[in-house]
């Protein structure tokens, strides 16, 4: 039973999702549709794509190129700035939740280099806006975030359409993350952290904190130097341009797992325990449920009517209570909108601590660093959040 509650407290989404799928399974009995209910290109994409993105990690590539910028800059409004805008771009490309699981214990290291007086309100402003920078950049491309990735496989759009469909949103968010960090770096502009010489001596202490963190303890190093670019980095390099090519449909998504799984087990099976079942998990069961109650012809047309013509309003306020993953899955069952899902549940990942999952990885961390600190981050991840959720809807309603 104990074992039972852990599961469920610490896969909370996964959980509700299996139950909704278990109890729909009673209201239309497993039968050979099922199948046709997953779609296995956004499961096999998806999988490809996490387990060479994490192979790109722990070889320390993202970190060596955040810590080539970062020498190169002194003061601490100059040093947020790189922070916040590393999670904006990154996650464009390595994921919202893999941006953050990077750069944030990142920016823990640093806040222990700063004098005591300014560390906790500049660690809690700038991880707060690294959270939201890694939310929003990652809605400019298809495989920024779970979401994009299976409402872009549900659309006839190329990967150029779907930029393009996105791109003012993601340049009103950079304007605004700039104007924030314009105002609130600005008092401690010219203050500087230790000078690099000492960054270099005191590196293996600081090395430490990060450490300490259950998610960061594969190989996160805070001043890599010397990144090889051996053969290991170079397979996964072409795995990742071989990605990019299987999600603009130029070469068939099962080629592609085939040959992940082939390198992976030739040459680092260890990469397989970084994937996130549980997040293909999820898809799966909500899939199942999704394909059911669309068979009940009363629940589809009653979801259907209330859905049709608001579908931004309505994934924004579902992304609040079951995140945006969730929600993108179960509205894109009763809707031809995609485009308006697509643009909904990316605006709703700011808003609530849940409204994206990749946000509770910021505040795990911010809680091992300091549990006194929780209560101080929730309050100002929700107001930042809202307010940039209100100036990104007003935008979306001009």
């Amino acid at each position: 039973m104990s074992r039972m509650k852990n599961f469920i407290k610490k896969e909370t989404v996964l959980s509700i999702a299996i139950l909704l799928a278990v109890i729909s399974a009673f209201l239309v009995l497993p039968d050979r549709q099922y199948l046709d209910y997953i779609d296995f290109r956004t499961l096999g994409i998806l999988f490809s794509l996490m387990a060479v993105v994490a192979g790109l990690r722990q070889l320390g590539l993202f970190d060596w190129f955040a810590g080539r910028l970062l020498q190169r800059v002194r003061g601490i409004g100059a040093i947020a700035t790189v922070l916040i805008l590393l999670c904006f771009f990154s996650s464009m490309l390595i994921t919202n939740d893999v941006s953050l699981i990077t750069f944030v214990p990142f920016t823990i290291v640093l806040a222990h280099k700063m004098p005591t007086i300014i560390t906790e309100n500049w660690l809690l402003r700038i991880v707060v806006m690294q959270t939201i920078a890694a939310n929003l950049g990652s809605m400019l491309t298809p495989i920024g975030n779970p979401q994009n990735l299976y409402l872009y496989g549900k659309t006839e759009m190329s990967v150029a359409d779907f930029i393009k469909l996105m791109l003012p949103y993601t340049v009103v968010a950079l304007v605004l993350l700039l104007g924030w960090i314009s105002v609130c770096a600005w008092k401690d502009r010219r203050q500087t952290v230790v000078d690099t010489d000492d960054r270099r001596e005191n590196q293996s202490n600081k090395l430490n904190a990060v450490k300490n963190n259950t998610e960061c303890e594969q190989r996160m190093e805070y001043d890599i130097q010397n990144v090889q670019l051996n053969w290991k980095l170079t397979g996964y390099l072409m795995l990742f341009i071989f990605s990019l090519l299987v999600v603009a449909r130029i070469v068939p998504y099962g080629i592609l797992v085939g040959a992940v799984l082939f390198y992976i087990m030739l040459c680092d099976r260890k990469i397989l325990g970084e994937v996130d079942y549980s997040l293909l998990a999820t898809f799966v069961a909500l899939f199942i449920f999704i394909g059911n109650m669309g068979r009940i012809g009363i629940f589809h047309d009653w979801l259907q009517h209330i859905i049709t013509g608001r579908e931004e309003i309505t994934s924004v306020l579902a992304s609040q209570v079951m995140s945006n993953v969730p929600a993108a899955i179960l509205l894109s069952g009763f809707t031809e909108n995609i485009q308006a899902l697509i643009i909904g549940t990316n605006l709703g990942g700011l808003g609530t601590l849940i409204a994206s999952m990749a946000s509770l990885i910021s505040f795990k961390y911010i809680a091992k660093e300091n549990a006194t600190l929780r209560g101080r981050y929730f309050l100002s991840f929700t107001i930042a959040n809202v307010v940039f959720l209100v100036v990104m809807l007003m935008f979306n309603l001009r």
